[in-house]
């Protein structure tokens, strides 16, 4: 299996509370409380874990909490490459309700001087040589601009890595524009960043074709309910998820994420690929959190996937 670096910038607590139905300015109560260590590149690596990889995870602790990130990383065996800073890791609070409706409250994150991130720099530098492939997920923290998210995939492609990214706004349009290996937004992220519809295959062709000559290999569009499509340069192809009851979406795009990492990395067929990473994702959002303890539960939501080629 590989090793894998994630690349976590803004992680976080996340808090999920669980009740039958929110009722917004009134007093509620919730029925169950989860804290975990998270933040979109830990879940990626979370999943990657358990599908066999040696993951090592760096990017911005705060040291004034920091214990629940070290007591999760020992845990799972994460090689941990974090910088800590002074202050706190931010918290996002998560309602879970029985329809599967989430609301997220989400906390702004530590701020980043120039310091912390030379500290980040050097810790890449040191390890890259050593790792197959990078995984960057997530928002940017106070003080890290996209500008500086792309010189670092741009770093990375010089360095012959393998880089996949997950990102959103500003962030998403900067790393479109350093080629990464494999991008992963979803429709609605397309839209908001480019201010063109990215709905059906058609129009996501069309809004990547306006943005001139890219290099990216793999662009993965999920969409929900409607599934996922895979905008391949040679054999495009959509996958439909099956009907699952949800609990919980939290952790379904880096699930999905972890699945056609871990695919491609395999030299899997591509149809073998999309229905692994796409019955990965389903798994995930019938939980409150995203392991994948038994992979018999993967093959048998396998069966229930329908993949169909764009061509």
């Amino acid at each position: 299996m590989a090793k894998i670096l994630t690349v976590t910038l803004n992680p976080a607590i996340d808090v999920t509370l669980q009740l039958d139905v929110l009722h917004v300015g009134e007093v509620n109560r919730h029925h169950a409380v989860q804290t975990h260590a998270a933040g979109k590149g830990l879940n990626v690596a979370q999943v990657l874990k358990d599908l066999g990889h040696d993951v090592v995870v760096t990017g911005f602790l705060g040291e004034a909490n920091r214990q629940i990130f070290d007591a999760h990383f020992a845990k799972e065996y994460f090689e941990n490459q974090f910088v800590y800073i002074q202050g706190e890791t931010r918290q996002n609070i998560k309602i879970a309700e029985a329809s599967g409706r989430m609301t997220d409250i989400n906390g702004q994150g530590l701020y980043i001087d120039a310091n912390a991130k030379q500290q980040l720099r050097e810790k890449i530098q040191a390890m890259i040589a050593d790792i197959d492939m990078v995984v960057i997920a997530g928002s940017l923290p106070q003080g890290f601009d996209a500008s500086e998210l792309r010189a670092l995939i741009e770093f990375l492609n010089r360095e012959g890595k393998k880089v996949a990214v997950d990102t959103s706004g500003s962030a998403l349009r900067a790393a479109i524009a350093a080629n990464p290996w494999l991008i992963k937004p979803n429709s609605d992220e397309l839209t908001e960043t480019y201010h063109l519809p990215a709905n059906s295959f058609a129009e996501q062709q069309q809004l990547f074709q306006s943005l001139g000559h890219m290099q990216i290999q793999h662009i993965i569009v999920s969409m929900g309910e409607q599934g996922v499509n895979w905008l391949h340069p040679t054999h495009p192809l959509h996958a439909q998820a099956p009907r699952v009851q949800v609990k919980s979406t939290v952790g379904a795009g880096d699930s999905l994420v972890a699945g056609m990492i871990h695919g491609l990395l395999s030299n899997n067929s591509p149809e073998e690929t999309l229905k692994t990473a796409t019955a990965i994702a389903s798994h995930a959002v019938t939980q409150i959190g995203f392991h994948v303890p038994d992979l018999s539960v993967i093959e048998d939501l396998k069966q229930q996937i329908v993949i169909n080629s764009l061509s």
